[in-house]
C-alpha cells in the first residue's frame, strides 16, 4: 500500500490573506488613519448622516473579511485533523500573501479605479490621489508575486520530501 500524500491546503492560506489584507486595510486606512472608508468618494463625511452611512459599510466591509479569515481557519482545522497535512511556513506565508495581495490589487481595480467608491488617501489633494492608488496596486502586486514564488519553494520542497519518503 502506498502512503497517502501530504497536502497544503492552499485555499486556507489565501482565505486568510484576503482577509488579513481586508483587516489591515480597514483597520489601518479606515480607523486608524482615517484616510477614507468605504463610500466616502461618493458620500464624504461632512454630515453625521454620511458618517453614519460609511461606517455602516465599513463595518459590513470588515464583516465580510472576518468571514474569509473564518473560511480559512476551517479549511486549515478541517485539513489538520488529517495525518497527510504537509506543514509549511513557505506555504502558509506564500498563499497567505497571494490572497493579501489579491485583495489589495482587486479592491483596488474595482473599488478605487472602476467604481470609485473611495481612494486610498482622500487626505491628500485630489491630483495626488491616483498616486496612493497605484502604489497600493503595486504593493499588492509585489505581494502577489513574493507569494507565489515563496509558494513554488514551497511545493518544491514538499515534493523533494515526498519523493525522499518513498
Amino acid at each position: 500500500m502506498q502512503p497517502q500524500e501530504r497536502t497544503f491546503p492552499i485555499s486556507a492560506g489565501i482565505l486568510f490573506g484576503v482577509g488579513l489584507g481586508g483587516f489591515l486595510d480597514g483597520i489601518v486606512l479606515h480607523q486608524v488613519l482615517q484616510w477614507h472608508h468605504m463610500l466616502s468618494s461618493r458620500y464624504p463625511i461632512s454630515t453625521i448622516e454620511d458618517l453614519e452611512l460609511n461606517t455602516l459599510w465599513d463595518g459590513i466591509f470588515h464583516s465580510s473579511t472576518y468571514l474569509f479569515v473564518a473560511a480559512g481557519l476551517f479549511i486549515l482545522w478541517r485539513h489538520a485533523h488529517r495525518r497527510h497535512l504537509y506543514w509549511s511556513s513557505k506555504l502558509l506565508i506564500g498563499t497567505m500573501l497571494i490572497g493579501f495581495g489579491a485583495f489589495n490589487f482587486i479592491e483596488g481595480l474595482i473599488n478605487h479605479q472602476l467604481l470609485g467608491l473611495h481612494h486610498v488617501n482622500e487626505t491628500v489633494a485630489e491630483a495626488y490621489r491616483i498616486y496612493w492608488d497605484i502604489g497600493f496596486l503595486i504593493w499588492g502586486a509585489i505581494m502577489v508575486i513574493i507569494g507565489w514564488l515563496l509558494l513554488r519553494a514551497g511545493k518544491k520542497e514538499q515534493w523533494a520530501q515526498q519523493t525522499m519518503a518513498r
